[in-house]
């Protein structure tokens, strides 16, 4: 895995020109210690640098940015293409030579052999790039299929920049760092940061399969935006083409897809491992890794002394089955406290997915043995594994049953005057108070007024998404900014609304929070992380199954479980869905205690200006009483307090 980053521009001396690229480069040294390289041309108006972490073809030609055969054009790149062993010799029998054998020469050639969306659509992997263009003086920005690689890029002032993480650009002393009210406004909504958007003005995100052509001119770059591969072509050519085997070819095919998925991946010319939760999803990657190699996988998993929240005794059991070398390390509140200060300069723009702390140890843990590793990421979302996908469409069939005019009779049954609503409120609240989902009737009447309000699945998909639902009154001088999330006019019309959801997922918290806390917590320790399950072609695959093949009687992602199931017993692995967590809640209210009021402090809230500090601060005071487990919404906010903190 590596950096990328470069700047198109006029205005700048050969020292400025260094001292500029220079800097990008310095602070992106964590996506690449093993080599950096740096290009510029002043006639031509383009600078590009390169941090390589070594794993394919070691040796100095491997170098970037590299020039292709023809000299036409330069590119820098991140990531990895698995299918460059086949590309390379079709290229070869087209007439090319190759020096070494990094696939950033086959990219290259594969370019010149059938231009830049050509060789892209060719490509089996993960990636972003930048391509310098010497003949048409163009730049050309390309991101993955599902956005498994990061690239922001945006215009300031006189110059065009582009690079893997933020802080490239905050490298820069032109650089504005201004924050985009209406995008924290998303965050305190979603939990993450939605494309196209980043946390400041004017700067985004090259969308996931797509290629952004800019065209160089002095102080002014017109960009141009072309998909090479979509989500929503991927549906529509499942919908039009059908799985039309049974269960048993629908195992058999996606054992084959999944296996040369995990095969692909394994090739490597430093050492590999993988992330073992002991899960459905990496207990497959694990299996089929070990299927395929001839001495016992290095497996990593975290553990958590709070026994709700381990895992890692399942993991240590299916790596006992698989016989894989397996490492644990269990997680102490010191260990989180330790972690909590690296996140502002790890993540470059708030996350708030308190799961990004044991996926930084175990990255830190593989670290120490191997330079790859492969996860179990995407089974969720590609095969229906959250519950979600199941409680959602049962919830919208409930309230479908019922008028309207019974539910809003039901609403004033539940309205403060009438005389029936407090012995039914007072025990709800009484049942919802034990479970810290509310504190008070005021409450619960508000969240049963919500459900029973909805006028569609998707509003109530949409309530299921917010953790907040007003966040413009979070949010000062905020608007609303338009999202996929907010649009279910452009979602794909399903027979069954559970693929609706899970479409969505995929294209919002699939993109832009697990595969963000896998990048930047694995690359902050210089680890490069490979995720089977979303090879395109497993995705394509996935849609095109009916949907009794992923929730089948009660059980998510049934197609995947019967693939592992031939690995693994049944009874090592399957059991409730746990996740990738850590009592935050808990740890907010005792060990981070002290952090978090430091941050949640009102008149701190109130001098700053972003937020509306009375709802935070009523929250926090409930959490921390025990009345309510606030923990999601005040991580959110104390995620951007953290790094508004740093930034100064």
């Amino acid at each position: 895995m590596c950096g990328i980053a470069g700047i198109l521009g006029f205005d700048f001396s050969d020292d400025q020109w260094e001292a500029h690229l220079g800097a990008m480069s310095h602070s992106l040294v964590h996506r690449g210690p093993d080599d950096s390289g740096t290009w510029f041309s002043r006639e031509e108006g383009v600078g590009i640098i390169h941090r390589r972490l070594s794993i394919l073809d070691l040796s100095p030609l491997g170098h970037q940015p590299m020039f292709s055969p023809s000299g036409r054009y330069i590119i820098s790149y991140n990531g990895e293409v698995y299918n460059f062993k086949s590309l390379r010799i079709e290229c070869e029998k087209a007439g090319f030579a190759f020096k070494g054998w990094s696939d950033t020469e086959v990219i290259l050639a594969a370019i010149e052999k059938w231009g830049i969306e050509g060789a892209v659509k060719k490509f089996t992997g993960m990636f972003s790039f930048a391509l310098w263009d010497r003949q048409d003086r163009a730049l050309f920005l390309c991101r993955d299929r599902l956005g498994k690689k990061p690239l922001y890029y945006g215009q300031i002032g006189n110059t065009f920049c582009f690079c893997s993480e933020l802080k490239a650009l905050c490298a820069l002393p032109f650089f504005k760092r201004e924050i985009d009210r209406d995008v924290l406004a998303l965050l305190v909504q979603y939990n993450f940061i939605p494309s196209p958007f980043s946390i400041y003005k004017n700067i985004f995100k090259v969308s996931p399969g797509s290629i952004i052509r800019v065209q160089a001119g002095k102080g002014k770059y017109e960009s141009t935006e072309t998909p090479y591969w979509s989500l929503l072509d991927a549906v529509k050519s499942g919908q039009t083409n059908p799985f039309e085997g049974n269960s048993h070819d629908a195992v058999k095919e996606l054992d084959a897809l999944l296996g040369d998925a995990v095969q692909s991946r394994m090739i490597s010319d430093v050492p590999i491992g993988a992330f073992l939760s002991g899960g459905i999803d990496s207990s497959t990657i694990v299996a089929l890794m070990q299927k395929q190699s001839s001495r016992p996988v290095k497996t990593f998993s975290i553990g958590n002394l709070d026994a709700k929240f381990n895992e890692a005794v399942y993991a240590k059991q299916v790596a006992r089955h698989l016989g894989t070398d397996h490492t644990e390390f269990y997680v102490t509140p010191q260990d989180v406290r330790d972690v909590v200060p690296l996140l502002p300069a790890m993540f470059d723009e708030p996350l708030p997915d308190s799961s990004q702390i044991p996926t930084f140890l175990v990255s830190k843990l593989s670290r120490s043995q191997v330079t790859v590793a492969l996860t179990g990421d995407g089974g969720d979302e590609v095969f229906g594994g959250y519950t979600k996908y199941k409680r959602i469409p049962q919830v919208w069939k409930g309230l479908s049953l019922a008028p309207g005019f019974l539910r809003q009779g039901t609403l004033s049954v539940f309205g403060k005057a009438s005389p029936f609503s407090r012995p039914i409120i007072d025990a709800v609240v009484a049942l919802m108070r034990r479970r810290g989902r509310v504190s008070n009737s005021s409450e619960v009447f508000s969240y049963i007024s919500r459900i029973l309000s909805v006028k569609s699945r998707e509003e109530l998909f949409q309530g299921y998404l917010s953790t907040e639902t007003r966040p413009t009154c979070i949010v000062l001088g905020s608007s609303n900014k338009k999202t996929l999330l907010c649009s279910p006019e452009s979602w794909p019309v399903f027979r069954n609304f559970e693929h609706s959801i899970i479409y969505v997922d995929i294209l919002s918290y699939l993109s832009e929070d697990i595969l963000v806390k896998v990048d930047r917590a694995s690359m902050a320790v210089s680890l490069e992380t490979r995720i089977p399950i979303l090879d395109h072609r497993v995705v394509e695959f996935a849609w095109r199954l009916p949907l009794h093949f992923k929730l089948h009687h009660g059980k998510t992602k049934w197609l995947l479980r019967q693939v592992l199931h031939s690995y693994v017993p049944k009874q090592l692995v399957d059991r409730p869905k746990m996740g990738f967590s850590i009592p935050i809640g808990s740890w907010l209210r005792n060990d981070l205690r002290d952090w978090a009021e430091s941050l949640l402090n009102g008149d701190l809230l109130k001098r700053q200006g972003y937020y509306c500090p009375e709802p935070i601060r009523k929250k926090w005071e409930e959490h921390t009483n025990g009345d309510r487990d606030w923990s999601s919404y005040l991580w959110n906010i104390l995620t951007f307090q953290s790094w508004l903190r740093a930034q100064s």
